[in-house]
């Protein structure tokens, strides 16, 4: 999990990505590259004679010049190894098309504060579409400690397993590491395998069975007590719908998850 892929655009949600971003790369002693989208804004024309869309477009190419004056001097001052994309696109497809050879792909969890892009469903459809997995981060974060707790989500699955595997860079300098298992009857492995598959990367984890409550109840609430720095958890999704991609464990940590969550499916 050497190479980063971080989304640059001016919203609200930029800071967060960007503190994770570095921090996760300099962590890892990684590269990060830091795709700037230029977005298309999809526009109703009328009759003036005078394209709306392009005017549109020209105001996000002005604002996106000055992010990227504001952006990439901080970005040159902080002692990771790094480069720059710009590119004119919606995010999805252009993170997407950027992902090819990353390791990891950082956008937020969703934006709070504006309705555009949805971050939810970029980060739920860009973790099926790019089979990479995704850092998704609260727009109020400030930082990943990758030093701090790890909690991870288990119920056995494909998916689960997959998330695990991939997260295993991360894992490797947790100060330490929890595997959170629901037993609600869909228990497919348990969660005692995870951990011994993790004991032989020499990352010793403990296992915490919640026998009680729903799996999305116990993952927020163990989310937002103030223990975990981080989330690992695995990304379910039969429908090509973006909304219908996600079971509803992972749609409402994608929505409420105070901390930051790794992705994979």
């Amino acid at each position: 999990m050497k190479n980063v892929l971080l989304l640059i655009h001016d919203d609200a949600g930029q800071e967060a990505r960007l503190q994770a971003a570095l921090d996760v790369t300099r962590a890892l002693r990684g590269h990060l590259t830091c795709l700037d989208v230029t977005t298309v804004t999809p526009f109703v024309g009328d009759s003036s004679g005078v394209s709306g869309g392009a005017i549109l477009l020209e105001l996000e190419r002005a604002s996106e010049a000055a992010n990227k004056a504001r952006i990439a001097p901080r970005i040159a001052a902080e002692d990771v190894p790094w480069d720059w994309i710009d590119t004119t696109d919606y995010v999805e497809p252009a993170l997407e098309a950027a992902a090819a050879l990353a390791d990891l792909i950082v956008v937020n969890r969703a934006l709070d504060a504006l309705p555009l892009p949805d971050m939810r469903a970029v980060a739920s459809s860009l973790v099926l579409k790019s089979g990479k997995p995704i850092l998704a981060v609260p727009d109020e974060a400030r930082g990943f400690d990758a030093a701090g707790e790890a909690l991870i989500a288990w119920d056995g699955s494909r998916e689960a397993a997959d998330a695990l595997a991939a997260a295993v860079p991360l894992l490797l300098l947790a100060g330490s590491v929890t595997i959170l298992e629901v037993e609600d009857g869909t228990i497919a492995r348990p969660a005692e395998e995870a951990a011994a598959y993790l004991s032989r990367h020499d990352i010793h984890a403990n296992v915490l069975r919640m026998q009680t409550g729903s799996a999305a109840d116990t993952l927020a609430y163990a989310a937002a007590g103030g223990r975990y720095d981080y989330l690992v958890m695995g990304a379910f999704g039969h429908s090509r719908l973006a909304e219908a991609l996600f079971g509803g464990v992972t749609r409402r940590l994608l929505s409420e998850s105070p901390i930051p969550i790794l992705l994979a499916h």
